[in-house]
């Protein structure tokens, strides 16, 4: 199974998410934030990284560019509950950035794991 790297500010998401991908047999470790999420990935290399887009410090599009241009074969799933633009806008502009799924929240654990499949086949 993988290593993903979960980057959410919200702590229910990332136990969620890290309860979803346990159960299906994934390594999981988090992040709070795009800084923090950076800085595991250059410590430790993950199979996949899904993460939230809208946080504090560094947000989600800023950090989906900067992981796809230091590690281009990096599959990253976005995530978004919105937020003032709404969450589709939001996924949309991941998507054109170099997200290779998306996920609105609310998810369910069948959404989440179609969506990692998805990725790490891609």
């Amino acid at each position: 199974m993988a290593n993903i790297l979960v980057i959410d500010d919200e702590e229910l998401v990332r136990i969620t998410l890290e309860l979803i991908l346990k159960d299906a047999g994934h390594q999981v470790a988090q992040a709070l934030n795009g800084i923090g999420g950076l800085e595991k990935q250059h410590q430790t290399p993950f199979d996949l990284v899904i993460t939230d887009l809208i946080m504090p410090e560094k947000e989600g599009i800023e950090t989906i560019r900067e992981l796809h241009k230091s590690y281009p074969g990096l599959p990253i799933i976005a995530i978004s509950g919105g937020g003032r633009i709404g969450n589709q806008d939001l996924l949309s502009m991941a998507d054109k950035l170099g997200a290779v799924a998306t996920i609105a929240k609310p998810f369910t654990p069948e959404d989440v794991l179609s969506q990692v499949d998805f990725a790490l086949s891609h």
